[in-house]
């Protein structure tokens, strides 16, 4: 059974989403805002966060910047802004999913459900390959033990690929999960310059200088798996 918060200063929406996810068989705690969400997570491990943007007494965005090293659940804002810099702003951040209100019950109910999906085949804390290894707990990536500045972006960009290692990964569909979900605009060249990053951050492997990231021209990037 799943546990999750649901974060919601307007009252209504609060008890119809609760109703909601109680029907679908989820567990919910519902609170109304910043103050009310730290004093529930010193009781409570959930397994999903349900965050709204503009609260009383401070945002969610600030709740995902100071759990999101601590808990490798999936964090989904609920907002009524979809405008590109704010959908940016909340992954950047370490957010995994954004809906915008208003929404049908069935996306939201989707979202949810892929990203406790996702998140469930990284009950395993750690991934290792190479020199490589990644924490997905902490939202960190060592190389010969020493932590890499990986930005939360390219963090989730690495875990798409490692989640489907030794597969081709369409640009597209890391658009979407990634930085266009509400179809915003966004530069071609932007995944491009991200993944070059990346792969200047992880570096080689062995003699053969072995790259983690395969690029396969106008298609999308494959995780190397065995090196």
């Amino acid at each position: 059974m799943y546990h999750i918060i649901l974060v919601e200063d307007d009252e209504q929406i609060r008890k119809s989403l609760t109703e909601l996810l109680t029907y679908k068989g989820y567990t919910v705690t519902a609170v109304e805002g910043v103050q009310k969400f730290y004093e529930s997570i010193k009781k409570t491990t959930y397994d999903a966060y349900l965050l709204d943007v503009i609260l009383p007494d401070g945002s969610g965005y600030d709740i995902c910047e100071n759990i999101r090293d601590k808990t490798e659940a999936p964090i989904i804002f609920i907002t009524s802004s979809d405008d590109e810099e704010s959908v940016v702003k909340g992954l950047d951040i370490g957010g995994d999913d954004y809906i915008t209100k208003p929404f049908h019950n069935a996306e939201l109910l989707s979202r949810i459900s892929s990203n406790l999906r996702r998140s469930a085949r990284f009950k395993e804390n750690s991934y290792s390959v190479g020199d490589i290894k990644v924490l997905f707990d902490k939202y960190k990536i060592l190389k010969n033990d020493v932590e890499l500045g990986i930005t939360p972006t390219e963090f989730n960009i690495i875990k798409i690929l490692i989640q489907n290692k030794g597969c081709v990964v369409k640009r597209e569909v890391i658009y979407d999960r990634i930085w266009d979900m509400h179809g915003n605009y966004v530069e071609y060249n932007t995944l491009t310059v991200a993944v070059s990053r990346i792969k200047a951050k992880l570096g080689t492997y062995g003699e053969k200088h072995q790259a983690y990231i395969e690029t396969i021209r106008n298609v999308g990037y494959r995780w190397i798996d065995k090196i």
